[in-house]
Parts: C-alpha cells; sequence; structure tokens
C-alpha cells in the first residue's frame, strides 16, 4: 500500500511533468493558448510518468543482463542539473543514430573538466548542456562499450528518461542504483506506477 506522502509527491511530480509537457506542444505551435489548461489536466489524468524500454547487450552489465532487461524508465519533462545527476542511468538517443535509444550512466554533466589517461589528449571541460556518459562493464574495450569514450559529449536534450527498476527474469529484477539524489525523487514514483507482473508479462526473454 502507498503511504499518503508517497501519493502526495507523486501527484506533485505529475503535476510538474503535465504543465511542462503541455508548454512544450504550447511553444511548439501544437496547441493553442485556450489549449494549455485543458491539456494539463489531460495528461495529468491520463498519462503516467513511466513507460517500459527493452535494453539488450553487453554494455550495461552487471545492471542489466547480457541477455536483456526490461526497463521501467521515468519520463523526464527537462533535462537540467535539477533532475539529472551523475550516477544515475539514462536512455537516451544514440548520437549516431537517433532512430536508436542507449542506456548507459551519467559520469560528468556541464562544468565538470575531463581528463583522459591517454597523455596526448587535452583535457577540457564540458559546456553547460553537455554531459559525458559510459556503460558499467568496465571489461569491455571503449569501442565495444559504444559510450563517449567514442562518441563524445552528448548534448543534455538527447536523453529523454531515467532506468529506475529492471527485470531481467521473473525472478530477478529490482530497483536500478541511480545517484542519492534521483533514487529520492524516483521512490514515490516507484511506489504507484511500478507493476512488475506487467513488466513480465512485456518481458522478451
Amino acid at each position: 500500500m502507498v503511504p499518503p506522502s508517497a501519493w502526495f509527491r507523486y501527484l506533485v511530480y505529475k503535476l510538474e511533468y503535465s504543465v511542462s509537457l503541455s508548454w512544450k506542444s504550447y511553444k511548439r505551435g501544437i496547441i493553442s493558448d485556450t489549449e494549455v489548461g485543458d491539456a494539463v489536466w489531460k495528461n495529468f489524468f491520463q498519462g503516467k510518468l513511466t513507460y517500459m524500454h527493452w535494453n539488450k547487450g553487453e554494455e550495461m552489465v552487471p545492471t542489466i543482463g547480457a541477455q536483456g532487461g526490461t526497463l521501467l524508465v521515468r519520463k523526464l519533462p527537462a533535462v537540467d542539473p535539477t533532475r539529472i545527476f551523475v550516477g544515475d542511468v539514462v536512455v537516451l538517443k544514440d548520437p549516431e543514430n537517433p532512430q536508436s535509444y542507449l542506456v548507459r550512466r551519467l559520469a560528468a554533466t556541464g562544468g565538470y573538466e575531463m581528463v583522459s589517461t591517454d597523455e596526448k589528449d587535452e583535457p577540457f571541460t564540458l559546456e553547460k548542456d553537455e554531459c559525458w556518459v559510459v556503460a558499467d562493464n568496465e571489461k569491455l574495450k571503449p569501442k565495444e562499450a559504444h559510450d563517449s569514450r567514442m562518441f563524445g559529449p552528448i548534448s543534455t536534450t538527447n536523453i529523454v528518461g531515467r532506468v529506475i527498476y529492471c527485470l531481467r527474469t521473473a525472478v530477478d529484477h529490482g530497483p536500478v542504483q541511480n545517484s542519492y539524489y534521483s533514487m529520492r525523487k524516483d521512490s514515490p514514483v516507484l511506489q504507484v506506477e511500478l507493476d512488475v507482473d506487467e513488466m513480465a508479462k512485456n518481458h522478451k526473454a
């Protein structure tokens, strides 16, 4: 049973997301100013803060098994320093193939100085809207990991969500280890929207 305090925080997050989504639609000219209010309430009552995503590959072992995992991803209304943190596992558009999505861990955000292990490479600082993502599997070489060591910094606008739960098999599942701040923010969303049975039904393995 979800405690009232978690419900309250969840509803606040949901309202924030609905307002942000409706404002984006208005700014893009998809809806008029008179339709913003209706869009907010429609998103609030009908929308969810999470979606399921299937991921397969060795890049995120052991967080996600090589055979694949069904992930519960929290949608982010906007990507900024108050919503994503170093240590978060995120879903992002592949910078080399925008039709595909990658799951990687956020290793650095704007303002961080990046220093290479190769002395020939000059240190550089990430711009305000840039971030650096890496694979969890330390056994992989950079080419195999397909992360920022290969394609460099990415725009934070490439990030579409944060992975909050992983179902590897029907008996092997649990919350994903993110930053302390994110796990605290995502706790009420997990309590309200997590449905392991539904995730198991959609599992491809």
